[in-house]
């Protein structure tokens, strides 16, 4: 499934709800705020890896350490656009209300959705990564 599939995969109608939906949304605003500021840091963190090892000579190969911190990047960007928790999906549980207290997906084929999702992110995130590293090193600086 591409990027661009797995975000639009949900209606516009699920992705605005501040409900629980299976597979689709399972945090609100606040969640979605923390996932947002982990993907700037991320971010931030690649782009200074980058530098870093440009500015020390590095060999070009080590570049392709920059991938872990848009991996973190990319999971936290893709979890704040489809409003849903990897994490949250993983273990089956839910938050639409202020940080830290969760609910628990009761019904085994919506956890099942919320896994499948879940795995979703985690590869796409994987995958950005990975892309990312390998463009760090192939890049000609």
């Amino acid at each position: 499934m591409t990027l661009a599939a797995l975000a639009a995969s949900g209606t516009t109608e699920a992705r605005l709800s501040a409900e629980y939906q299976p597979g689709l949304c399972n945090i609100g605003p606040a969640e979605i705020a923390r996932r947002r500021r982990a993907g700037h840091t991320g971010l931030i963190a690649a782009i200074a890896l980058f530098i870093a090892l440009v500015v020390i000579g590095a060999p070009d190969w080590t570049r392709f350490l920059v991938a872990i911190p848009v991996i973190g990047a990319a999971s936290g960007y893709i979890q704040a656009r489809l409003r849903f928790c990897a994490g949250f999906g993983a273990a089956g549980i839910f938050n639409f209300g202020q940080l830290g207290p969760t609910e628990r997906v009761q019904a085994a084929e919506d956890r099942a959705r919320d896994r499948a999702r879940a795995v979703q992110i985690g590869a796409a995130s994987i995958a950005i990564g990975i892309a990312a590293g390998v463009f760090a090193v192939v890049v000609p600086i």
